[in-house]
């Protein structure tokens, strides 16, 4: 699949929500898109994801627009106020909603078991703000890429939780190298720490997003 944002911007009741942003990401590609708060990351998720619509400019799907494909096809991962989990409630609990997301058995069992394949099950009755951050990203990352259909991945924020940035970056690399396009946003800070070529938020012309055997090639 090829997700193509052309010229991008989205505007609010009081003023820009996103300025006219482009990117282009394929199927094992990973794409990091950084820019400083208050400047559109969770709106830009949710123009690449077919949620908003644009003000100006285009999201094509294989190039068409096509937001119900998108919407299908394309994964918001933990946007806050959007698809972020509860912060209250347990690890056990969260897993469980998104396991039903995902059309996967939910149950107390089914995810124990899960969370025992995914290297998590000591954490299942700590509060979700309380799992460490690396955790929680890593296994929303995994369990959105169970969904249905789905095809690419938008990894919203997840240096807002304190882990170093290279532990949800590996998390992204590991997800493009099963074949699907991910999109993280972050901030200019964890964009000069991983120093990897970013492509902007406000930009319209980017920078090619890295293939899955550039990132491992860069990073090993």
């Amino acid at each position: 699949m090829e997700i193509h944002v052309q010229s991008v911007g989205i505007d609010g009741a009081h003023g820009p929500l996103l300025q006219p942003t482009s990117l282009r990401v394929r199927t094992g590609e990973l794409a990091l898109v950084a820019g400083e708060p208050g400047t559109g990351h969770t709106a830009f998720a949710l123009a690449v994801g077919g949620r908003m619509k644009p003000s100006v400019g285009t999201v094509e799907l294989d190039g068409k627009v096509d937001d119900a494909g998108l919407r299908q096809r394309v994964a918001i991962v933990d946007a806050p106020d959007v698809s972020s989990p509860e912060e209250a409630l347990t690890l056990g609990t969260v897993m469980a909603e998104e396991l039903a997301f995902a059309k996967q058995p939910a149950n107390r069992k089914a995810v124990s078991d899960w969370l025992l394949a995914h290297d998590a099950r000591e954490h299942a009755s700590a509060r979700f703000e309380s799992v460490p951050a690396e955790v929680r990203t890593r296994l929303l990352v995994e369990v959105a890429a169970q969904r249905p259909g789905i095809e690419a991945l938008v990894l919203v924020l997840p240096d807002r939780h304190g882990a170093g940035p290279h532990t949800w970056w590996n998390t992204a690399a590991k997800a493009a190298e099963q074949g699907l396009a991910v999109v993280v946003l972050c901030s200019e800070t964890s964009a000069r720490l991983l120093d990897v070529t970013a492509a902007r938020i406000g930009d319209r012309e980017q920078p090619e997003t890295l293939a899955f055997t550039q990132v491992q090639e860069d990073h090993q």
